[in-house]
């Protein structure tokens, strides 16, 4: 189970020390004196060739930068809005309770600017921070975003304030040292070491997911809190954990510095981030689906499931179909790529993206746009379909896969290019080749009006019935949708 870390940090702790009776602590001293025939003396540790890094220095360095975060959030107010009428009466006299919450924190400028987790601080009615020292401040919030669980907040202190470098984490490898720093159960300043243990994981909290994966040690708590190279130099925002208890089982999950860079500096200019929006649903090219679409078995790239209308997509020829490999000479190798640099682009910045469309390679440009406002709860605009999903890719119907299915050329629709295993695609036995013909009673003539119809008749959760065309039958085939992620 993937945990974003609870923002309060609400643990009882028992400390038991075991020790040997006397008796048998006794019984040791002697038979070392026996055995090495000499009176006891101090023991003396063997030399150790290659000592373990030693991370005092590194922790005293940094922790003057690095803050506990504590939020007040009026939920019963919150929970008293959302009840019916005839209830809120009985509520009105009630005293208004809040909830305390912590998490961690660093600065990154001197004038108190400080980087922490978006949902650390989301719903917050008052957000307090406490100094290495001691000393605790107000806080106010300058800006959130959602997307990449980001957020800053900032503190008068009426005096200059130590802080942090963000790093370069592309330069970070599997196998590093790493030190990272935090409140975890509200102990404050705690600092535990690690590797790196992998890069780029996507674990399914967004759509521009590339996380640092450590085996430091990060709990309940630890959520905004940096994660330093030995050099100093923040590489990572602690975030999240894989944990079927709550706690640490060494897998933990912290967000690069370079997207810390660029969404942070947003932040602090504007209170938000604009990224540029495509209007694209993609999903990945797979082994299976790739000889369809006239790509070698092992081909990357983002296939276009559906676009959206008027979209610069749209405006620019992309279509339901095409394999979109680059932009602006940057290879693209699936999905989550895809949307990561397009976001990268400012609205209004015209980028060069080479696709693939019936197995030859061509450029568009296109002009991207700021996401529409009521885009701003999804992916960009550039997503992997996360709507009722059967398990279907599907491919228009080029010269090459006319001939690969035996399909004649009068014949409109779309071509099943791939069907996800243990989906309801596959459970309905539809397989690749087949050729959908129709969704329900509408005909369809191309993968755009399949996907469209297919989205339609799945929008409330309820099956679909596929008219498909195999071996030159016509048959009905129904399906019920799954919720996909």
């Amino acid at each position: 189970m993937f945990n974003r870390f609870p923002k309060a940090a609400r643990a009882g702790l028992m400390a038991v020390l075991l020790a040997g009776s006397a008796l048998g602590g006794a019984a040791s001293y002697q038979a070392h004196a026996q055995v090495a025939g000499t009176p006891p003396g101090p023991i003396q540790p063997p030399a150790v060739a290659n000592p373990l890094p030693d991370f005092s220095d590194l922790a005293a360095k940094v922790s003057p930068a690095v803050v506990s975060v504590t939020v007040r959030e009026r939920a019963t107010a919150e929970a008293a809005d959302s009840m019916p009428e005839a209830m809120r009466g009985m509520t009105q006299n009630a005293p208004r309770r809040t909830q305390m919450a912590r998490g961690s924190g660093f600065i990154i400028d001197a004038d108190g600017t400080i980087v922490t987790n978006n949902h650390v601080v989301n719903g917050a009615d008052k957000i307090s921070v406490t100094l290495a020292d001691g000393t605790e401040l107000p806080a106010k919030l300058v800006g959130r975003d959602p997307r990449t669980d980001l957020a800053v907040i900032k503190i008068d202190a009426g005096k200059q304030l130590p802080s942090l470098n963000l790093g370069d984490s592309d330069l970070v490898k599997p196998g590093q040292w790493v030190l990272a720093v935090g409140n975890p159960f509200g102990l404050g300043g705690t600092v535990t070491a690690g590797i790196v243990s992998a890069r780029g994981r996507d674990i399914g909290a967004g759509p521009y997911d590339s996380f640092l994966q450590v085996d430091a040690a990060i709990n309940q708590g630890n959520s905004g809190g940096p994660l330093f190279t030995q050099d100093g130099r923040v590489v990572g925002v602690n975030t999240a954990i894989l944990s079927p208890t709550g706690g640490s089982v060494g897998i933990g999950f912290a967000i690069p510095s370079n997207l810390v860079k660029q969404v942070a500096g947003q932040l602090r200019t504007a209170g938000h981030v604009t990224r540029g929006f495509l209007g694209v649903e993609t999903q990945s090219v797979t082994a299976q689906i790739a000889p369809s679409l006239g790509l070698a078995p092992n081909a990357k790239g983002a296939l276009v499931a559906a676009i959206s209308p008027d979209s610069p997509a749209a405006k620019a020829g992309i279509q339901p179909g095409d394999v979109l490999t680059g932009i602006d000479n940057r290879p693209i190798a699936n999905p989550r790529e895809l949307a990561q640099v397009v976001a990268d682009h400012k609205p209004g910045q015209t980028a060069a993206f080479a696709i693939v469309r019936d197995g030859a390679p061509r450029t568009l440009d296109v002009t991207l746009t700021a996401i529409p406002d009521d885009q701003q709860t999804a992916d960009a605009g550039d997503r992997t379909n996360r709507q009722a999903s059967i398990g279907l890719a599907l491919a228009p119907l080029s010269p090459d896969v006319r001939q690969q299915f035996d399909i004649p050329q009068n014949q409109r629709g779309a071509v099943i290019a791939g069907v996800q295993p243990g989906s309801p695609a596959e459970q309905a036995g539809l397989r690749q080749g087949d050729l959908v013909v129709g969704v329900g009673t509408k005909p369809v003539n191309n993968p755009s009006e399949a996907t469209q119809a297919i989205r339609a008749a799945t929008k409330d959760g309820k099956g679909v019935a596929l008219r498909i065309m195999r071996e030159g039958q016509s048959r009905f085939v129904s399906i019920a949708p799954t919720e996909q992620g």
